[in-house]
């Protein structure tokens, strides 16, 4: 059987070459109709597209480069797969490559991109990225971690966890214990400030906390730690190490990583989820369901980042303002790791 080309799809569509290699192109000027017919013919007739040839003609790659810090950690995995299913729907592939948090390694992976004539480059900024030089002229959109000068998009992390931490305040908590990421992460001190917000409300444990992470060394209720789960758990056993009454009755955690990690913590001591302690998450990862009990959890619209980040970096959206990021809303995922607290028995 000879091998399919444009032509028959063309011909058995009623039009021209021209006019599939828009739909192919997904070119805006293609109605919904059109589109719709000539998708239809490609995928009866089984045509595949040499994107080399398609290449060569439109002087594009249909390739979008992804820098992440870290491939392990599951929310950059998922954000991996999420940017990937968005630039198919688009035609485009992705290459990964992964900075290790390290700025000249991300600076490297950069300049490898852009020699491989990548179409753009969605960025989750090394920890410092202050101090790389991106390329002029390549498309980049900047995602989770905001990066000043360049188009960003991200979770809106500090009223996510305002949503979280008055989610504990609604069930009558009043000692709620706070993991924060690390104090040189954006994202962190976001979700630290969401939660200072959300305390400073009630009017109880706000004291001198409102001035930001400068009270945290002050604070009982406040653990710095990493995203991971090492972490949260020393930090789960750094808030929960103390007498009855003076231990927090909810731990609001900045990661679900940290939160599972805390309610390992918890296991170790004794203390019962939700019985005695709530603990709530933050990310909304897959592994916060397969939890015993299932991690209650805020959960960043990953998809939908994934989705503006693609459609920015190909123009199919606009771009946000250098000063104005684009900020998806966070939704609470209930599980079974909050309730009430228990009255104090003296």
């Amino acid at each position: 059987m000879s091998k399919v080309g444009i032509r028959d799809v063309a011909k058995l569509a009623g039009v021209s070459t021209g006019t599939v290699s828009r739909v192919l192109n997904d070119h805006p000027s293609v109605t919904k109709e059109l589109r719709a017919r000539v998708t239809g013919i490609i995928k009866e007739l089984g045509y595949m597209p040499d994107p080399s040839a398609r290449s060569m003609r439109s002087k594009v790659s249909r390739l979008i480069g992804i820098i992440i810090p870290d491939l392990t950690n599951p929310f950059f995995s998922e954000l991996v797969q999420s940017v990937e299913q968005a630039a198919a729907n688009h035609g485009y592939n992705i290459i990964v490559m992964t900075s290790l948090d390290h700025a000249a390694k991300e600076a490297d992976r950069i300049k490898q991109l852009t020699s491989r004539k990548v179409d753009g480059i969605i960025l989750v900024p090394s920890i410092d990225f202050h101090t790389i030089k991106l390329p002029k002229g390549l498309p980049i959109v900047v995602i989770d971690r905001l990066m000043p000068g360049y188009s960003g998009i991200a979770a809106d992390h500090r009223n996510g966890v305002r949503l979280g931490v008055e989610h504990l305040l609604q069930l009558g908590h009043r000692r709620i214990g706070f993991i924060s990421g690390p104090s040189h992460s954006v994202p962190a001190n976001d979700r630290l400030r969401g939660y200072l917000d959300a305390i400073e409300r009630t009017g109880e444990q706000a004291g001198e906390q409102a001035d930001g992470r400068a009270a945290m060394a002050g604070s009982p209720l406040i653990a710095e730690a990493a995203f991971d789960y090492e972490s949260g758990r020393s930090a789960g056993n750094y808030l929960l190490a103390r007498a009855r009454n003076e231990r927090p009755t909810a731990i609001f955690a900045s990661s679900d990583q940290q939160a599972i990690g805390c309610m390992r913590a918890a296991h170790d001591l004794g203390i019962p989820i939700p019985a005695a302690l709530s603990v709530m998450g933050f990310d909304g990862i897959p592994l916060a369901s397969m939890t015993t009990p299932r991690l209650t959890t805020v959960k960043q619209p990953i998809q939908d980042m994934a989705a503006a980040a693609v459609a920015v970096l190909l123009n199919k959206q606009t771009a946000p303002d250098l000063d104005n990021p684009i900020l998806f809303a966070c939704e609470i995922l209930k599980g079974e790791t909050t309730a009430p607290p228990q009255p104090d028995k003296h």
